[in-house]
């Protein structure tokens, strides 16, 4: 069986949304670096991110939106009308040295995914997962939509019952857009209710096959693996996809600032792997996370777990050095993070009680899914 592939940059290596946003942060590079201490990162697995070109990226963006968004790359600066027209340039998507490149550089990334699972395979894609942006607007720190891109790719590839499972803590409302009215795919998202951008309601099909599960304040592992097994993998198995992308955004844990949910990384391991099982091919996308350590230790273990590989107890001394060398200036903590930020990759479980809500949520759900009809086999072009 082929090995896993790791598709990263340099280009994230001091790239910054402006000191006084959530994006300040180092994410992918910080990843790449625990791995690499890990050892967890041989050469032979990693795959250099191409930076997508134009016209690639209108496989879904408009052409004059990807020329507003490279013109603003080049000047530094945009219209007042650029700005009400392509959401650039506002406090959520600013200008900044790499607003083209570095997205650009995600969707390249995604697309060369989907190449390399053509023929089945696991790609982790920490890069990836921008799933706010909408064809023509940059939306929730999003500049391009590289989950709907790589959706698009897959499909271009001739595979068809393609599955997209979003797990961050705020609504993929990018995505479900993109998917309204496109029976091929399957859209399966779990985020917090009552949280930006307000969308995804429980009854919320988005023109086409989608399950939104919007869960409340405190989700705990426990409440995650009831939706899992009783939503999730029932859902899946029933669509019987030739390819899974899952979003894996970190902000669903406790300690992040930008949402109130509880997950331990130990939930986002299990629902990877929960995935892999279900499908020939498997490609793992990033997204929001906003804590520095939770967003490096989660995507790192979900790596290590698609290989197979586990790090219980204290870290390496080289690898405490990467997390170590974090800093988090716009929070308290960040300034003298808990010592198991440092020393450790797993986080302690957070089991806790399942709440009648959820229980009810999940059951409404699973009734909607036994009535659903099977995809039908005819319209699949290429089988698994």
């Amino acid at each position: 069986m082929m090995k896993p592939f790791f598709i990263g940059s340099e280009i994230y290596r001091g790239s910054s949304y402006g000191a006084w946003h959530p994006l300040h942060i180092p994410r992918v590079s910080t990843v790449m670096d625990l791995a690499r201490a890990l050892g967890w990162l041989p050469q032979a697995q990693y795959r250099l991110s191409p930076r997508a070109k134009p016209k690639a990226l209108t496989a879904f963006h408009t052409p004059d939106y990807i020329a507003e968004l490279q013109a603003a790359e080049a000047a530094q600066e945009v219209s007042a009308e650029t700005r009400e027209r392509h959401g650039l340039g506002s406090t959520a998507n600013p200008v900044f040295p790499e607003m083209f490149r570095r997205p650009a550089t995600g969707a390249g990334g995604v697309i060369l995914a989907a190449e390399l699972v053509r023929d089945g395979g696991v790609v982790h894609v920490p890069g990836g997962g921008t799933h706010h942006a909408m064809a023509d607007y940059a939306n929730g720190f999003c500049y391009l939509n590289d989950p709907v891109l790589c959706l698009l790719a897959l499909r271009q590839l001739g595979l068809a019952r393609i599955a997209y499972v979003d797990i961050d803590a705020h609504h993929c409302d990018g995505v479900e857009a993109a998917l309204s009215g496109d029976e091929d795919m399957l859209l399966l998202s779990v985020h917090e209710q009552m949280r930006w951008p307000f969308t995804g309601k429980l009854e919320d099909k988005g023109g086409g096959r989608a399950i939104n599960l919007p869960v409340p304040r405190g989700l705990n592992d426990s409440e995650m693996g009831v939706i899992l097994q009783r939503l999730i993998v029932p859902a899946l198995v029933k669509f019987d996809p030739h390819a899974i992308v899952l979003q894996c955004g970190s902000d669903a844990i406790e300690e992040d600032p930008l949402s109130r949910l509880a997950l331990s990384n130990n939930a986002h391991v299990k629902v990877a792997l929960a995935l892999r099982a279900l499908a020939p091919r498997l490609i793992v996308l990033g997204g929001g996370g906003y804590n520095p350590w939770s967003v490096a230790r989660c995507w790192t273990r979900i790596w290590g777990a698609l290989n197979g590989w586990s790090c219980e107890g204290a870290l390496p001394e080289g690898a405490q050095e990467v997390l170590a060398a974090l800093s988090w200036n716009r929070r308290s903590i960040g300034r003298s993070p808990p010592e198991h930020w440092i020393t450790t990759l797993n986080d302690a479980p957070r089991e806790g009680p399942i709440r009648q809500e959820i229980e009810q949520r999940v059951a409404y759900l699973g009734v909607e899914l036994s009535l659903s009809p099977h995809m039908p086999r005819d319209i699949s072009r290429k089988t698994a």
